[in-house]
This record gives structure tokens, C-alpha cells and sequence, in this order.
């Protein structure tokens, strides 16, 4: 049945207004007209539904529009929306910050709530900067991070994603400048950066890294061992270390963290995206005791000073207390290991295709990486096409699902990702003569 909105033509004349994210909008075909979610599914207005295949931009957990988060917003939203967290207090934020401290690892237990996941990554990079000056040593202000690494849009985490970036590169006088490298994923290229660090310490704050996937940066994957090597050189060194785990965190590779598969605690951890179950903004930016000690005097300018108006929001909160029930109530962890194996059994079929560089598959985040996207226009509308909803970037086509969805909505998706990368392919060829 075709759905119809009861406005005029409302994406041709408000895109005369709206500016839409990372996209070219001189050249950019008109996006999909969406009328509702379900599940796993996107309700475009003509009655087309597309599965979703990487959960609106990974957050959508549970998939979209689950009764248990729906309900528990609108309990919410008769009781309070909203309330300032500055000398008040309400339940949704107080549970939850006890929650993730619960389910963090080792000491990791000061949550500071905030509203999306660039600025938890901001207030974590004030933290580790305030930390050190709050225990007197002055200078240590700079971070290091890594090429391919991507940790928001905003000032700070611009400087700290790779430089070299279509995204970020335009502003590089614009950012203070950090201290971005190659991520040592060699026995040889750990001890270089060991030494890198002992060299930059006087001057480091802290280190920071997408771990086991770095994810906007290409979907490019490293081993457990290269962040507990990473963890020990920070130790040695006395610099922070903050993992970001916005993308992986929360299920995403088969554990609630990815500290906890790899069997280390950061100093910080920053978690958002899967947080409210892709319902609403919230974002975590998670501290070890030791480091909110350091902020405890009785200088008023030794606290931490950074405030979002929405910080803990009520109904944003509301809504991950529900989706971690939703973890406890029903197999979610088990859903992505079974969407995995799929994965992993699926896709093995692109490693024979002319023009893919490589096929790689960790949790539930499937990448087939190809030697150059070309018309991503094109094979996104042959996804529409097809009934599937894959957003392709750089020279990554990826899947990352809702974990619950079912064997025939992610066969599907699959089996489409395997006939357009084939199109690609022969095209490919075509190309090369």
C-alpha cells in the first residue's frame, strides 16, 4: 500500500532549505522519501521497503521502532522530558551512569552524559588534558591518534582523525595540531611506537584509538594484540589511554565492550550510537576512578567545566535504560554471532571477484573493500533497486545490521551485496579492456 504524506511536495521544496550530511548537493540525486520504520525495514512513501542493512549508521541495535524502548519514552515523556543536570537530579541519568559503570571494565565508573558522540569524545580530551593539570604538570596537552582513525566532525576530534581525510583535510589550519601516525599493527612498528611515545610523553596527554575497527576511516580492522601493546605503552610512558567505542561498543563485535574482548581497561572509553537503541542523541564519556579523583578539591576550577544544556537527558536516558534491558532480555549477543558466521560463510564468494582487495568480517560488520568505489551514486541506487538500503563510502561496501535482524532479511542483504559487487566487478573488467 502506497504511503502518502499529508504536505505538498515536501523533499523537493524543503530541500531547498535543509543541508543535508556529507553530501554534494549540487550533484546528488534527491534522497529516498521515507515515510516510516519497522524492524528491520525503511517505508519509503510509495510503499517500497528496504531492508536496512547498516542500521542508520549503526545505532539502530534492536532495530527500528521496538515496543519495550517506545514504551518506555513515552512513560518518560509524561513525567518529565527534561531537567536540567546542574543541581538537580533525576532517576533515568543516575541508573544509567550506574549501569555503564557496571558494565564497563575494571574501574571505569564516573559517567558524564552528553548528546551525541563527537562531543563525548571532546569531553574526553578535556578530561585527559584537565587531568594532568590538575595534578600539576603543565604541557602535557597534545594527543596521539592514528591515520584512518575518525572520531567526530567537530573541532577538537578533526584534529585527531586523519589529516589526509576528505572530511577533515580543508581545516588543518584551522585545528590545533595533534599528533597523528600509523597505527603500529607490526611487532616492529610497536616498538617504533613505543619509543615515539617515551620520546613525546613530556607533551602527550593521552592516546587515542578506535579499537579492533576503525571505522569511518575504511572498516579496517587490527588485532587484540596491538591494543594491549598500545595499553602497555601508555603505562610505561605515564600518557592516558581513551578508547573510543562509539561504533563497536555495545554488542557490536559480540561483547558489551570491546575492553572487555580484549582484556584491558582504558582510561576513558567513549560509547554513543547503540546507546538509546537508535532512538534518541545520548552519548557516554566514561572515566576510571583514578581520574576522577584528580578533580576532586576544594578549588572550585579543578572540577570539570563542561555542561550541555541536554546533558543526561531524561528521555534519551529513558531510552537506553530500555535498550540495555533489551541486552539482558533477549540474545543479542548471540543474534551477532550468528550474524557473523553468516557473514563470514556469505561473503567469502566476493574474495574471487576481479577488482576486490579484500574481504574482511569481525562481530556483526561485514567489509568488502574494492579497488576504487567509482559511481557510488550507482550502486547505492542499485541497492534501492534491489530493495536494500547500503550506504557504500570510500572503497568499502559494508554491512552492519541491527542485530536482530532475521536469517531472511540478512540472506538478502547479502545476496544483493554479492550480485552488485559482481556488476562491479564486470564492469571493472570492462574498464580494464
Amino acid at each position: 500500500m502506497s504511503l502518502k504524506s499529508d504536505s505538498q511536495d515536501w523533499l523537493t521544496s524543503g530541500y531547498q532549505h535543509i543541508w543535508m550530511p556529507y553530501t554534494q548537493m549540487k550533484t546528488a540525486p534527491l534522497p529516498e522519501k521515507v515515510v516510516a520504520t519497522n524492524g528491520t525495514r525503511i517505508i519509503l512513501e510509495d510503499g517500497r521497503e528496504l531492508i536496512d542493512g547498516i542500521a542508520s549508521w549503526w545505532s539502530a541495535c534492536h532495530g527500528y521502532n521496538h515496543p519495550y524502548i517506545k514504551n518506555a519514552i513515552a512513560s518518560q515523556l509524561d513525567i518529565m522530558p527534561h531537567v536540567m543536570l546542574a543541581g538537580l537530579a533525576h532517576e533515568q541519568a543516575f541508573v544509567l551512569s550506574q549501569r555503564l559503570a557496571a558494565l564497563s571494565p575494571g574501574d571505569l565508573d564516573r559517567v558524564f552524559l552528553s548528546e551525541s558522540g563527537s562531543v563525548s569524545v571532546e569531553i574526553a580530551l578535556k578530561i585527559a588534558v584537565q587531568y594532568w593539570l590538575n595534578l600539576g604538570q603543565v604541557g602535557k596537552n597534545k594527543f596521539v591518534a592514528f591515520k584512518n582513525g575518525y572520531h567526530g566532525d567537530t573541532i577538537g576530534t578533526m584534529a585527531i582523525g586523519d589529516p589526509d581525510n576528505i572530511m577533515h583535510g580543508p581545516f588543518h589550519g584551522l585545528m590545533c595540531e595533534q599528533l597523528v601516525i600509523d597505527l603500529p599493527t607490526e611487532e616492529g612498528a610497536l616498538a617504533i611506537f613505543d619509543r615515539y611515545l617515551e620520546n613525546h610523553a613530556n607533551q602527550c596527554a593521552a592516546v587515542i584509538l578506535e579499537p579492533l575497527v576503525q571505522g569511518a576511516g575504511g572498516m579496517i580492522f587490527h588485532d587484540d594484540s596491538v591494543v594491549r601493546a598500545i595499553r602497555k605503552s601508555c603505562d610505561r610512558h605515564q600518557v592516558l589511554l581513551i578508547l573510543d567505542e562509539i561504533m563497536v561498543g555495545l554488542g557490536r563485535l559480540g561483547s558489551m565492550t570491546a575492553s572487555e574482548l580484549i582484556g584491558i581497561q582504558p582510561d576513558i572509553l567513549t560509547l554513543s550510537k547503540s546507546l538509546t537503541g537508535g532512538m534518541l542523541p545520548l552519548a557516554a564519556t566514561i572515566s576510571s576512578a583514578r581520574i576522577f579523583d584528580a578533580f576532586q578539591s576544594d578549588d572550585l576550577e579543578k572540577c570539570l567545566m563542561h555542561g550541555p544544556t541536554f546533558t543526561g537527558n531524561a528521555l534519551a536516558c529513558a531510552a537506553a535504560n530500555a535498550s540495555l534491558d533489551l541486552f539482558e532480555m533477549e540474545p543479542r549477543l548471540s543474534q551477532v554471532h550468528q550474524i557473523e558466521s553468516h557473514l563470514l560463510q556469505a561473503l567469502t564468494v566476493c574474495r574471487d571477484f576481479p577488482g576486490v582487495v579484500d574481504v574482511r568480517v569481525r562481530g556483526a560488520i561485514g567489509v568488502v573493500q574494492l579497488t576504487d568505489l567509482g559511481d557510488f551514486y550507482w550502486i547505492r541506487r542499485r541497492f534501492v533497486e534491489k530493495g536494500v538500503w547500503l550506504r557504500p563510502f570510500g572503497n568499502v561496501v559494508y554491512i552492519m545490521p541491527a542485530f536482530s535482524i532475521d536469517q531472511g532479511d540478512l540472506t538478502k542483504v547479502t545476496d544483493t551485496m554479492i550480485e552488485i559487487i559482481g556488476e562491479w566487478s564486470d564492469q571493472y573488467v570492462g574498464k580494464l579492456g
